[in-house]
């Protein structure tokens, strides 16, 4: 049949129509999927949806096309399943994680009104490890794929393309005539195809850009899903390319998701070093954040990292607690010596931001052997101490060895501890309360000269002092500003032994000032008083700033809301004699 006058393609249900040259019409089939992933935040962009997308590029058949549909856990799921249905997929692919499961199942309950034939695929850590169970549960779930997921994905769209048989695809989990057929999770050997194309820069739009340059882990926490298999290092030249690549996307943090990255000293030392001498190809701004353990950092890498320039890059160290019996129960092996000093001297530089972690409800940890965990990690002076709860992830040593010692844990997502043999249900409750207080006092970076004063003057530890003012502010409303937070802290530590109310408040001015570029102080801070107009004269114009008198000692101090402390985040203040 010949026609004339029509477009080269035309798309008609299943099939693509192709005109040829010669005026006649060629039937090819196509398959169009959507990969969808739902993150936390809209600040994150999720890596996975582009990892599988650059697979279907790599390895499926002409006639299959995908799209990335992102979202996020706390948006409408009506207007996610507007966007995907807008796409009309054949083949619809979810990323799932501890925390976007139960929104993946809702949506998939409202794409059966919309798209009702489609194909629905689950992938990533949350399915992984429980695709029989996964499959009984959700009947409107046709697959599931566990492990890397680039080919096994690709694979599957072609064989669906061709009307072929899905049996040895690697990865997948699919029901049979006679119950599930769950395959074991896929490890390629194979570096993956990248996934920086341009429809991903396109879609990135400054937000929390994510890279890997390995895959694995060289350890095996058992409460941890990342040391399976050997760690793969991924072509070095290519992760230098992708650095860049990022660093001038727009992006103003690229998180770097190596589980271990610096598990091979020498190659973390080398990307160190080159991230350093790159200085310059770099957006003024962007920071480069790695997970490391700590204890691995040797003298050479610890040069390297005191010549980077304040704010190029960031750590996050796990710790997990101090107590040599309880990391020997989760098999975690770390130089606990060798740890503190190596955290302590990249604080010490104040160049690089550091981020270490504890975790609560770990083997043999009572309340006793947390608090000394807690106080220890406090007083290394990291800029961010993260209090997490354990959770029993599916997959996890911990998950399958699980014994009547084991504890109690919710048994829905994200599975956190609710008690240990060792730690009761109130305590873990108490150790919430501490987290939110050690959250906005000290990991929001806004009362570090406060604590400072708290914890000398009323001689409290800092597990103490987060504990107490969290059960005080948990008898107030869970949502409350960030002025009538510094009114609560103001009146209840004001009112305690050893603190003077002078000194308490002149510290959180000098935090508030500091932090705050409005430059004008919260009410249970403010004194009103005419001798400020006078300082102000007598500072002249000048670009804006925040000024305030001290009444604990002879000064004033101003702060020039100008370019921030790119480790601290903290605008420079200025004191002046009155």
């Amino acid at each position: 049949m010949k026609v004339t006058g029509l477009s080269d393609i035309v798309i008609c249900s299943k099939n693509v129509c192709l005109l040829t040259k010669t005026g006649e019409i060629r039937m090819e089939k196509r398959l169009d999927a959507a990969i969808c992933a739902l993150n936390s935040q809209y600040i994150h962009s999720s890596l996975a949806p582009w990892c599988l997308l650059a697979g279907v590029e790599a390895y499926c058949d002409k006639g299959v096309y995908a799209k990335v549909v992102e979202g996020t856990i706390n948006e409408n799921p009506c207007a996610v399943v507007k966007r995907i249905s807008e796409l009309r997929p054949r083949v619809v692919g979810f990323s799932c994680y501890i925390w976007n499961i139960d929104a993946v199942r809702q949506i998939i309950r409202l794409l059966e009104k919309e798209i009702p034939d489609a194909v629905i695929v689950l992938g990533g850590p949350e399915v992984s490890y429980n695709a029989a169970e996964i499959l009984k549960a959700e009947p409107l779930v046709r697959y599931v794929i566990s492990g890397e997921g680039e080919k096994p994905f690709a694979l599957l769209l072609n064989a669906i393309l061709r009307e072929e048989s899905v049996d040895g695809i690697p990865g997948l989990s699919f029901r049979t005539g006679g119950g599930v057929f769950e395959a074991r999770p896929f490890v390629s050997e194979a570096d993956p195809p990248s996934p920086y194309s341009d429809k991903y820069f396109a879609a990135l739009k400054g937000r929390i850009a994510y890279l890997e340059t390995s895959r694995g882990c060289p350890f095996s926490c058992s409460f941890c899903l990342s040391g399976y298999g050997k760690v793969r290092y991924f072509d070095i030249d290519r992760a230098k390319r992708e650095m860049l690549m990022l660093a001038q996307s727009g992006a103003r943090t690229i998180k770097l998701v190596d589980r271990t990255f610096n598990a091979n000293r020498r190659r973390a030392a080398e990307l160190f070093q080159f991230i350093i001498d790159n200085f310059d190809f770099i957006l003024n701004g962007v920071c480069f954040h790695f997970e490391i353990a700590g204890d691995l950092l040797d003298e050479d890498t610890l040069i390297i990292l005191e010549s980077a320039p304040p704010g190029l890059m960031q750590f996050e160290i796990g710790i997990q607690s101090f107590n040599a019996e309880t990391l020997a129960a989760v098999n975690r092996k770390t130089d606990l010596e060798r740890l503190k000093s190596n955290i302590k001297r990249l604080v010490e530089k104040r160049n690089v931001h550091v981020h270490i972690d504890l975790i609560a409800g770990l083997p043999f940890e009572d309340m006793c052997s947390f608090e000394n965990s807690f106080n220890t990690a406090y007083f290394l002076g990291a800029d961010m101490l993260q209090l997490g709860f354990l959770k029993r992830l599916y997959g996890s040593p911990m998950q399958k060895e699980q014994g009547e010692n084991s504890g109690r844990f919710c048994e829905s997502a994200p599975y956190e501890v609710l008690e240990t043999p060792w730690i009761s249900s109130e305590e873990l409750l108490y150790l919430h309360r501490a987290e939110d207080a050690l959250e906005r006092l000290h990991n929001s970076g806004r009362f570090h000269r406060t604590l400072a004063y708290l914890l000398e003057s009323t001689g409290l530890t800092p597990f103490e002092l987060f504990g107490i003012f969290g059960e005080h502010l948990d008898k107030k409303a869970a949502r409350i500003s960030l002025d009538d937070y510094i009114a609560e802290v103001f009146n209840y530590f004001g009112s305690k032994s050893g603190v003077e109310r002078a000194v308490l408040r002149d510290k959180m001015v000098c935090d508030y000032l500091s932090t705050n570029s409005s430059g004008k102080l919260p009410r249970a801070l403010r004194v009103e008083d005419p001798a400020l107009g006078r300082i102000k004269r007598r500072l002249g114009p000048g670009p804006r700033r925040g000024i305030a008198i001290l009444y604990s000692e002879p000064f004033a101090v101003y702060a020039d809301y100008g370019e921030k402390n790119p480790v601290t985040g903290e605008f420079p203040l200025t004191k002046i004699e009155i």
